[in-house]
């Protein structure tokens, strides 16, 4: 399961994936109010392939949940699950201990765990060591103002592991 945010990690300032950055506005029901988004095509056609091809199955785990509709929209992305759902959706370190909540949700399900947030992982120490005790967790912290890397994508290819073959219409739920 990868539990992905979206500001500071898909919609970034400088996503450097070589060719141009997308950008558009995206509305807000939640907020009454239009935000810039700016992303790679190339990222997001990667994490679609993952998605689309089973080897990871992505849930939004950021405060866009809400009105993630939208981003799958303009991502071509399916319908994901959301991993929060309060309401009114709080900001910044207040929506923090919710993403934890739903990363060790993902671990106590018996599902692995890849985490992309640039600001909510817990720091080094106890927090951050029982989320990837036994291997059973990637956590990943873009800087900001890139984003998710190509390096990045790597890494959770090859923590996702060989995809397997499957019959058209089965749908595998790793990590």
């Amino acid at each position: 399961m990868w539990l992905l945010d979206v500001d500071g990690v898909l919609n970034v300032t400088r996503p450097g994936w070589g060719g141009a950055p997308l950008h558009q506005r995206v509305w807000s029901n939640s907020d009454k109010r239009s935000y810039p988004i700016r992303w790679s095509p190339a990222l997001m056609d990667r994490i679609r392939a993952l998605h689309n091809g089973g080897a990871v199955e992505l849930r939004w785990c950021t405060t866009w949940c809400p009105d993630a509709d939208r981003l799958e929209d303009l991502w071509r992305l399916p319908r994901l699950l959301r991993a929060l759902d309060a309401n009114p959706m709080p900001r910044g370190p207040e929506c923090w201990p919710l993403k934890l909540a739903a990363a060790r949700a993902v671990l106590a399900a018996g599902r692995r765990l890849i985490w992309t947030d640039d600001e909510a992982l817990p720091p080094e120490g106890r927090a951050r060591e029982k989320l990837t005790a036994g291997g059973r967790a990637l956590l990943i912290e873009p800087r900001a103002n890139r984003g998710l890397r190509p390096a990045d994508l790597d890494e959770i290819e090859s923590f996702a592991g060989p995809q397997q073959h499957q019959a058209p219409g089965q749908h595998r739920a790793l990590p």
